[in-house]
């Protein structure tokens, strides 16, 4: 969030306001209509005229600090909850809360390489369906992140009238302007893994397209590795994958004179002429844009001013974001053969050596351990299993 604040205080500092915690509210007449909640990420001065300093603040949500770190973790048998958990909680974001409506079972083996904290939990976020947003207290600065799987997670705002006249005044909250937009996308997703423990095992999975508008049903996606090892994140993140790729298949522009519209409410809209039109819609990008011109001295400007740019789909389905790249190896990597004292080598029941590599100081009580298997016949060396 940019903000420009004028201010008769000519003595505020980097240091008096940078990581501070800082709201706006947005208000109509004496009621609050809503609270953005952050923290000052960026500082600036601007223009000096005698009577007031303006200053340029830039405020992000808590969940920003995980791109400021970057690491190589290695997590072991922890689902996604409990690995959100450990990376938010030691970059300060403790007001945020799961809102799981299906099972995501525990993950055998998952590392964090190279990657910030915030790309990497992006990355499994998107693994694993879910979705995010602020969620804001309607009475209160109050607000928290909210990682969701189903749109039913979603609060609901109302009815909102379509009325193209702008001049109805800021009295009546509306939808201004609404423009539907329908697109071509990949029809069904079949994707496949490998696990060495059930040799025989197919590893496949295939999830067709809904909603798909009458276009042609041969765009396949084809993925491997399917980056699963069971059968129940095989079956999920097929699911997820093709619901990633189809999230703006249909999906709608629109202004609105509102802030209660925001990623993380539904809302229905009436009175389009176009009825198909009239509907239950989610929302999935707003830019909020205001400008008061009487704080600012001598100004001679119009009254407070608020546009809400919207991005919408419908809400019969779940949005959610697109699988990222998985961080690849870039040559050898060398680790540090291991096993019980006393012992020149140890294998476990499936003949494999325990090996550890260098990893970030953070992952010294994970481990960082993991199984060594001969990847050829012979001597020459061995691969990861």
């Amino acid at each position: 969030m940019s903000v420009d604040v004028a201010s008769d205080s000519f003595m505020q500092t980097a240091e008096m306001l940078l990581e501070k915690k800082a709201t706006l509210t947005i208000w109509q007449g004496a009621v609050a209509q809503r609270y953005v909640t952050g923290v000052v990420a960026g500082f600036g001065m601007q223009e000096n005229n005698g009577w007031q300093m303006r200053y340029h603040l830039r405020i992000e949500p808590p969940l920003w600090r995980c791109g400021l770190r970057q690491n190589f973790r290695i997590f072991q048998q922890q689902d996604i909850r409990t690995i959100s958990a450990t990376l938010l909680n030691e970059n300060g974001v403790t007001e945020w809360t799961p809102l799981f409506y299906e099972d995501h079972p525990a993950r055998e083996f998952c590392v964090q390489y190279g990657e910030s904290d915030l790309a990497f939990l992006s990355r499994l976020w998107a693994e694993e369906g879910l979705f995010f947003f602020e969620r804001f207290a309607a009475d209160s600065p109050e607000q928290k992140l909210t990682l969701c799987d189903d749109v039913a997670g979603l609060s609901q705002a109302g009815e909102f009238p379509f009325n193209p006249d702008t001049s109805a005044g800021a009295e009546t909250e509306c939808v201004s302007m609404f423009r539907y937009e329908a697109h071509v996308r990949p029809s069904s997703v079949q994707s496949q893994d490998y696990t060495f423990k059930v040799p025989d095992w197919p590893g496949m999975y295939e999830q067709q397209g809904e909603n798909l508008n009458g276009q042609l049903e041969q765009y396949e996606i084809f993925d491997y590795p399917g980056r699963y090892k069971d059968e129940q994140h095989g079956k999920d993140f097929t699911l997820y994958q093709m619901e990633s790729l189809r999230s703006d298949a249909e999906k709608a522009t629109g202004q609105s004179n509102s802030p209660k519209l925001w990623p993380g409410t539904r809302f229905m809209l009436t009175g389009h002429p176009q009825k198909m039109l009239n509907r239950e819609w989610q929302v999935v990008q707003s830019i909020l844009s205001g400008n008061q011109p009487q704080a600012l001295h001598g100004s001679q400007g119009k009254g407070t001013t608020l546009g809400n740019q919207l991005e919408v789909i419908p809400a019969d389905r779940t949005w959610r974001p697109r699988l990222q790249n998985k961080p690849k190896v870039d040559g050898p990597q060398s680790a540090i053969v291991t096993g019980p004292a006393g012992e020149e080598i140890f294998c476990d029941e499936h003949g494999r050596v325990r090996g550890e590599v260098p990893l970030g100081p953070l992952s010294r009580d994970d481990g960082g351990e993991f199984m060594l298997g001969a990847g050829i016949a012979g001597v020459g060396g061995a691969g990861v299993r």
